[in-house]
């Protein structure tokens, strides 16, 4: 009769799990007593960095127009189906933009696949993360709500270029 033994054999004291065990609750322990970590968040305001993914904005530009030449990708991607964009054809060189694009907030997980999507860089994820609403039809933004000017959000763009 041949015994077939595994390349590593538990040791008694491995099968107990009491070494185990106490390790786990040296580990509790040791973070229990270490000094807290607390913002105090309405009257010390959080300040994120540029990897931060808050609410998604569409870019726009010094000239006052915006990026976003209604491709639709943006809303093929979004997995929640959080976007909808309609597009309209116009006379300038980017001949498309979007005559409606909205964001259901309720809807946004904040997973930034339409940031990465986007082939303009016209929609990117801002820093902004207070949000609240007191109805849905607050909670859907149109482009009043999402354009914002390119300065407020550059960081957000070099960090995006840099790590692409």
């Amino acid at each position: 009769m041949n015994l077939r033994r595994r390349k590593k054999d538990l040791t008694f004291w491995e099968r107990i799990y009491i070494p185990e065990i106490i390790k786990g609750l040296a580990l509790t322990l040791r973070t229990m007593f270490k000094p807290k970590f607390t913002v105090e968040y309405p009257e010390v305001k959080f300040i994120p960095p540029a990897s931060y993914r808050g609410r998604p904005v569409l870019v726009m530009e010094e000239n006052g127009k915006e990026r976003c030449v209604a491709c639709g990708l943006c809303a093929r991607v979004c997995p929640p189906l959080a976007i909808e964009v309609q597009a309209a054809e116009t006379q300038d060189e980017k001949e498309r933009y979007p005559v409606k694009f909205e964001i259901n907030m309720i809807r946004c997980i904040f997973c930034g696949f339409c940031e990465e999507v986007c082939p303009e860089e016209a929609i990117v994820m801002s820093k902004d993360y207070e949000l609240s609403f007191s109805s849905r039809e607050e909670a859907l933004y149109g482009k009043d709500k999402l354009l914002t000017p390119i300065k407020q959000v550059q960081d957000r763009i070099d960090f995006l270029r840099h790590y692409k």
